[in-house]
C-alpha cells in the first residue's frame, strides 16, 4: 500500500498524494466504493492528513473538510477492525459462525467503501438478533449472544457519530447499497488535468439556486445563489475539463514538449500573430502525438486541443476563459495561492466567487509572462507591477503585488476592458448618463474644454473617458498618455482616427528606463496641436497636465481621470496632495464625477454619473466656500438619473457661455446654445431607441456612433450654408432621415 502514495508536508499542510495511474477504476471516492476503500486504508495507515490528491490523468483534490470526514471514517474503521471477538468453545462456533462472518464482512469490507450501507446493515443485524434473543436462547449461548449484540450496538454508535452519516441522516431510511448519490452530496473534489496547474471545483453546489446560465464558445457558465448566504457562485466548465483520457494524455505530452520553449518579449508584442503561429505548431504536434497512439483527430478536434494547449503554454490559462465573458468587469486572485478561489465582479450579479482555484506554479508563470510583456520588474525592490494584457478576445489592466508588500506571496487584480470602445449612447442605454447629459458632454467636448473625470475605483472613469474620444471628429489629432494602456487606441485607429498613444513610467515603479509621466505630458506640447487624454492623474504629472491645460485652453480638449468622489475632493487631491497651485487648478473647466450606486439591500450596485460641475475662475482660496463650483447636472436618487440644475436651465454657466462666445450664431444667445445641447441629446436618444427597436445593439457601438456624429456635423454645416444659421429642428429631421436609411442599409444591404 505504501508504494502507492506519498506524504508531502508544506507548512501546516500534510498532503496524501496517491498515484492512481495504474488503478483499474475511476479514482473518485464519491463515485466508486473501491476508491473510497483504498483511501480509507491509506488514511488508517498514514495517520494525520489535511488534504488528499489522487492523480490519474487529472488531479482529484479533496480539501481539509472532506479529508477530515474521510479521516474520521478511517479512524473508526481501524478501531472497530482491531477489536477482538470473544473466544468461543468449539460447540458454539458452529452456532455463531455465520453471524460473526456477517459482522466481520460489514466492518472489515463494507464500512470502508460504503459506510452508509454498513450502518444500515448493522441496524438491520441488531434488529434481527434482538428478535432472536426475545424468543429465548439456550443458557450456554445467551452470554455470547449478548456480547455479540453489544459489539453490534457499539459499532452502530461509532459509525453513527461519523460526519458522513450525520450529513446523510435524511437518506438513511430508504438507502440502497451501492447508491453513491449521498456521497456526491458531501464529496466534491477539485479537478485539475495533468497539463495544467489551475484547479476547478467541477460539481454544482448542492441546494444552490441557479439564477443564470449561458455559453462562452465551448465553455458552460452557470451562476448560483448559495443557500443562507449573500454570495453568488460563478461556475464555469471549460472544454479542457470534459475531454476523454486519451486526449488528456496527448495534451500533457504536447505541453511538456512546448514548455521547453522560453518565450521572449517580442512574442507578446503581437499576441494575435504569435498565437496563430503557436496554434499551427500545436496542431501539427498534436496530430503527430495522436498518430503514435493510433488515434485520428478531426480538424475541429485538433483546433480545439491546440487552442487549449496554447492557453496553458504561452497563455494565461483559465484567466483567458474568464476574460472571454464580456459581463466580467474585474477578476481578483488572492494569496496564498491554492487555498482560495478566484473572485469576479459580474456586470449583472456583482461580486461572485468562482469555482477556480489557482496554484502557486500558475501564479509564478503569470508573473513571469507579465514581466516580459511590460518590461517592468516585479521583485522585493519593486513589489508592485501595473501593466496591461492584450489577448485576441479581450484587453485587461493588471495589478500584481508580491513580497514584501504582500507577505503571503503573489496576488493579482485584472480589470477587464470592453472589447470595443464605450460610447455615450451605450452609457445612455446602461443608465449611467441621460440623453441630456450625453448632449451636454458632447457640446463641451466640441467646445474644446478641459475636463477631469473623477470617481472611486470601479466607478467607470476610464471607460467614460474613452467614450469622449468617440465624440471627437476623426480629423482631430489625439495624443493619449498612460502608464498602463487602457484607452481604446487600437480600435479607434482601425476606424480611421488620427491617434498616437504614449506609454510612460508608472509612479509605483522604480529604476525603470521608461519616460516619466510629467516628461511625457510636456513632450506633447512639442508635438503640435492635439487633443490630449491622460489615463490617470496620480503624481508629479499633475503639474505638467495643468501646464498643458493652460496652453491647450480654447485650442483643443484636454481630458484626464483622477480619484475623487466630488468636485471638492478633486480640488483637495490636486492642490493639497499633488501640490498644484490653486491658480493652476482654475484651468479645470468641467469635473464629471462617476460613482457606483448601491441598492438598498447592499448586494447590487450600478454605475452612475452623479455630477457634472463647472469650475469658475473668480475664487481665490477655496472654491467650495467662494462658489467656485456650479453644478450643471446632479444625480437624483429617486429618479435614479442625472437631472439638470436650475443654473443650467437658466443659462447660468460661464463655461457654456465661453464656448458660445466663440461661435457667431451662439454668442449672447443662450436659447440657441440650449437648443444645440438638446439637439445633441435628441440624437443620442434616437440612436438608443433605434437600437432597442431593431434589436441591433451594434448601433450603439463606436463605429456607427462615430458615423452618426460625422453625419451630424456634415448636416449642421449644410444647413448653416443654406440658411445662414443652425436650425435645430431641420438638422434633427435630416439626421433622422439619414438614420432610417442607414438602418435599412444595415438590415437589407441597400
Amino acid at each position: 500500500m505504501a508504494e502507492q502514495y506519498e506524504i508531502v508536508k508544506e507548512g501546516e499542510e500534510i498532503t496524501l498524494h496517491v498515484d492512481g495511474s495504474k488503478l483499474p477504476f475511476f479514482p473518485s471516492v464519491e463515485d466508486d466504493k473501491r476508491a473510497m476503500a483504498m483511501i480509507i486504508e491509506m488514511l488508517a495507515e498514514a495517520g494525520a492528513i489535511t488534504k488528499i490528491v489522487i492523480s490519474q490523468q487529472r488531479d482529484y483534490e479533496y480539501d481539509y473538510v472532506q479529508t477530515e470526514m474521510l479521516a474520521g471514517l478511517a479512524q473508526a474503521w481501524r478501531t472497530l477492525k482491531q477489536r477482538k471477538f470473544f473466544q468461543l468453545s468449539p460447540e458454539l462456533v458452529k452456532y455463531l459462525e455465520s453471524k460473526l462472518i456477517r459482522l466481520k464482512n460489514t466492518i472489515h469490507e463494507t464500512m470502508k467503501g460504503d459506510p452508509i450501507a454498513a450502518y444500515v446493515e448493522l441496524l438491520r443485524f441488531y434488529r434481527d438478533e434482538k428478535a432472536i434473543s426475545e424468543t429465548g436462547l439456550p443458557a450456554n449461548v445467551k452470554p455470547y449472544h449478548e456480547q455479540l449484540m453489544g459489539f453490534i450496538k457499539d459499532a452502530i454508535q461509532t459509525i453513527e457519530a461519523l460526519k458522513i452519516i450525520r450529513a446523510n441522516k435524511d437518506v438513511i431510511a430508504g438507502y440502497k447499497e451501492g447508491d453513491r448519490e449521498p456521497y456526491r452530496r458531501i464529496f466534491s473534489p477539485v479537478i485539475r488535468p495533468d497539463f495544467m496547474y489551475t484547479k476547478l471545483m467541477s460539481l454544482y453546489p448542492p441546494d444552490a439556486e441557479e439564477i443564470a446560465n449561458y455559453a462562452l464558445n465551448e465553455t458552460e457558465v452557470a451562476l448560483f445563489k448559495l443557500p443562507e448566504s449573500v454570495q453568488y457562485l460563478y461556475h464555469i466548465m471549460p472544454p479542457e475539463f470534459r475531454l476523454d483520457e486519451e486526449k488528456y494524455a496527448i495534451l500533457d505530452a504536447a505541453r511538456k514538449i512546448m514548455s521547453e520553449h522560453k518565450p521572449t518579449k517580442n512574442e507578446f508584442v503581437d499576441p494575435e500573430r504569435i498565437r496563430h503561429v503557436f496554434t499551427n505548431i500545436g496542431m501539427d504536434l498534436l496530430e503527430e502525438l495522436a498518430g503514435y497512439k493510433g488515434l485520428t483527430l478531426s480538424t475541429k478536434e485538433k483546433q480545439e486541443l491546440a487552442e487549449i494547449l496554447v492557453r496553458y503554454t504561452i497563455g494565461f490559462g483559465l484567466i483567458e476563459v474568464l476574460l472571454q465573458d464580456e459581463a466580467i468587469q474585474d477578476i481578483s486572485i488572492n494569496s496564498p495561492m491554492g487555498r482560495t478561489p478566484m473572485f469576479i465582479v459580474h456586470g449583472e450579479f456583482g461580486d461572485c466567487m468562482t469555482n477556480i482555484i489557482p496554484t502557486h506554479p500558475e501564479a509564478e508563470s503569470w508573473a513571469s509572462k507579465l514581466r516580459l510583456i511590460s518590461g517592468r520588474p516585479l521583485d522585493e525592490a519593486n513589489p508592485i507591477l501595473d501593466t496591461e494584457l492584450q489577448l485576441p478576445s479581450a484587453r485587461a489592466r493588471i495589478s500584481v503585488i508580491t513580497n514584501p508588500l504582500n507577505p503571503t506571496g503573489i496576488a493579482f487584480s485584472f480589470r477587464r476592458h470592453r472589447d470595443k470602445p464605450w460610447t455615450l449612447p451605450l452609457f445612455v442605454k446602461t443608465g449611467m448618463i441621460t440623453p441630456l447629459a450625453a448632449g451636454l458632454i458632447s457640446f463641451i467636448i466640441d467646445g474644446a474644454r478641459t475636463i477631469l473625470v473623477a470617481g472611486t475605483r470601479s466607478s467607470g472613469k476610464t471607460s467614460l473617458l474613452g467614450s469622449f474620444l468617440t465624440e471627437l471628429m476623426r480629423r482631430t489629432r489625439i495624443i493619449t498618455i498612460e502608464d498602463t494602456l487602457e484607452l481604446p487606441v487600437d480600435s479607434l485607429r482601425k476606424i480611421g482616427y488620427n491617434i498616437q498613444s504614449m506609454k510612460v513610467a508608472s509612479a509605483l515603479t522604480k529604476g525603470t528606463t521608461e519616460v516619466s509621466a510629467d516628461e511625457g505630458i510636456r513632450t506633447t506640447l512639442r508635438l503640435g496641436d492635439s487633443a490630449l487624454f491622460v489615463g490617470e492623474v496620480r503624481s508629479t504629472e499633475a503639474k505638467a497636465l495643468y501646464e498643458s491645460m493652460r496652453v491647450g485652453a480654447l485650442a483643443n480638449v484636454v481630458c484626464g481621470t483622477i480619484h475623487g468622489d466630488s468636485p471638492y475632493g478633486v480640488f483637495d487631491r490636486v492642490v493639497n496632495d499633488l501640490e498644484v497651485p490653486r491658480t493652476s487648478f482654475k484651468a479645470t473647466d468641467i469635473i464629471i464625477v462617476a460613482n457606483p450606486i448601491r441598492s438598498p439591500d447592499g448586494i447590487h450596485r450600478v454605475r452612475r454619473v452623479t455630477q457634472i460641475t463647472e469650475v469658475r475662475k473668480t475664487w481665490d482660496e477655496d472654491p467650495l466656500r467662494e462658489n467656485g463650483f456650479v453644478d450643471l447636472m446632479k444625480y437624483d436618487a429617486v429618479k435614479d438619473q442625472l437631472v439638470p440644475t436650475n443654473d443650467l436651465l437658466a443659462g447660468n454657466s460661464e463655461i457654456l457661455k465661453s464656448i458660445a462666445g466663440n461661435v457667431k450664431e451662439w454668442a449672447g444667445n443662450w436659447e440657441a446654445v440650449w437648443e444645440n445641447i438638446q439637439l445633441r441629446a435628441d440624437i443620442k436618444q434616437a440612436i438608443v431607441e433605434a437600437a432597442l427597436v431593431t434589436k441591433d445593439m451594434n448601433l450603439l457601438e463606436a463605429e456607427f456612433s462615430i458615423q452618426c456624429n460625422d453625419v451630424f456635423h456634415t448636416i449642421c454645416e449644410s444647413v448653416r450654408e443654406e440658411l445662414g444659421y443652425l436650425k435645430p429642428d431641420r438638422i434633427l429631421f435630416e439626421w433622422k432621415e439619414w438614420l432610417k436609411q442607414a438602418i435599412k442599409k444595415r438590415q437589407y444591404g441597400y
